[in-house]
């Protein structure tokens, strides 16, 4: 898989520093903006305010913009063509894949369940230009047929990702029936895919100023009362994701698989450090594979497959912050999306965790086209970016635990997991 091509360029370790650099600088400087009464209108809030720093976020958040519809579309071509052989899939591919879809689900409807109940944007009060009108519900049957689109090219400038996600799951199952047309097709992809990743690591280079523009730039407009909302929505996503990792994945190994989760979560303590320290999937995968062939028992036929797909299609922690966002950004800016909105959200955030690569930041790239799609200004992304980094390392480590869970699930239905060295606490040691 190409994913983990620009985990050089990234550098987690020393992007979390420099991230929560600038955004305890941005905090500093806006509080002190607001507190000198220098993002009222003037010429210090037209050069600083106004001037600087909106461009300075304006620039970011169009770059975060811009890699929205290439980076869905070339790596989830690549993660669909990356099946091989369409007869492998069968029952194995199909199973995997609705444990995949089926846990997004339940993560981004636990987190948007949350976030309604507990409001975490209440209190901002913040002024949009966005104008936001109900449409009328289009019918279910309306709702199914454009999905599928008619111009994948007319998709791609509108930005209907859920068209787009269509579009590119079929050309890349045609790339695998392909033969040789299909490998030479894929192996294209796969160099645009890495063309592409190196370009996330630049934005994700410019990222700590991207975050000191945005934060010093609302805490000058809003003043020291907008920390506490954001302190909420904090931890109403740490909460959603330590109770799906702590919840819902052990359900589903007891149930589903009978299996041990105290086992389990005993032997994924490695790969869960190393995700939660460099926040990258992809970079994690080595660890979460060995782990799972060779201290949770799953034969290689089993792991080799399913441990890849899920680094590249299963997201179910940033599912959770995009849900928790979503509503979080409609709350702040009063905009109601209505449930036809939420059942949106769910639908759109599912899909989009196909093509989410499996690297650093790109989950902020995908709330953009959620917030896209259910008519949310983009620009509340600004609010939450600057405490995204911390969330991002627990959302990773969510997301390989349940890389591991449900390759265990599947591997145990196929009568593919070495139970002996599943119960042995010192396998692989």
């Amino acid at each position: 898989m190409a994913s983990a091509e620009p985990q050089d360029d990234i550098g987690a370790s020393g992007l979390t520093r420099k991230i929560l650099v600038g955004m305890g600088a941005g905090l500093a400087l806006g509080l002190a903006l607001n507190a000198f009464g220098l993002a009222e209108a003037g010429y210090a809030s037209q050069l600083i305010v106004q001037g600087l720093l909106h461009v300075g976020g304006a620039i970011f958040l169009a770059s975060l913009k811009l890699l929205v519809v290439p980076l869905v579309l070339v790596s989830l071509v690549c993660g669909t063509a990356a099946l091989d052989d369409i007869s492998r899939l069968g029952r194995l591919g199909g199973r995997t894949m609705l444990l995949y879809l089926f846990t997004t689900a339940v993560a981004i409807t636990l987190a948007i369940t949350a976030a309604i109940l507990i409001q975490p944007g209440a209190g901002f009060d913040l002024p949009t230009d966005v104008q936001f009108q109900g449409r009328v519900a289009p019918s279910l049957a309306d709702t199914l047929i454009q999905i599928f689109p008619t111009n994948p090219i007319h998709a791609m400038a509108e930005g209907n990702m859920l068209q787009i996600i269509v579009f590119a799951v079929l050309f890349g199952l045609a790339m695998t029936m392909a033969g040789e047309a299909g490998a030479r097709m894929l192996r294209f992809f796969e160099d645009a895919n890495a063309v592409i990743m190196r370009l996330v690591g630049l934005l994700m280079r410019i990222a700590p100023i991207g975050v000191f523009c945005l934060i010093a730039k609302v805490f000058a407009e809003q003043g020291f009362e907008a920390f506490q909302p954001l302190l909420k929505y904090f931890f109403v996503v740490l909460g959603v994701l330590l109770l799906h990792g702590l919840g819902v994945y052990p359900a589903l190994l007891t149930v589903l698989g009978r299996l041990d989760p105290v086992m389990f979560f005993r032997k994924m303590r490695s790969p869960q450090v190393v995700a939660f320290s460099t926040a990258s999937s992809g970079a994690t995968l080595p660890v979460t594979l060995r782990t799972a062939e060779r201290r949770l028992g799953v034969d290689n036929r089993v792991a080799s497959f399913t441990i890849p797909l899920g680094a590249t299609i299963n997201m179910d922690g940033t599912a959770i912050m995009q849900g928790v966002a979503t509503v979080f950004i409609s709350q702040a800016y009063g905009i109601d999306i209505g449930p036809g909105g939420y059942l949106m959200v769910v639908l759109t955030a599912t899909l989009a965790s196909i093509g989410t690569a499996g690297v650093p930041g790109v989950g902020l790239i995908m709330l953009a086209m959620v917030l896209r799609q259910v008519g949310l200004p983009v620009e509340g992304i600004g609010l939450i970016i600057g405490i995204d980094r911390l969330l991002d390392m627990v959302r990773t480590a969510v997301n390989i635990t349940g890389d591991a869970a449900v390759t265990c699930i599947v591997a145990k239905g196929e009568g593919q997991l070495d139970a002996e060295i599943y119960a042995d606490p010192n396998a692989g040691n």
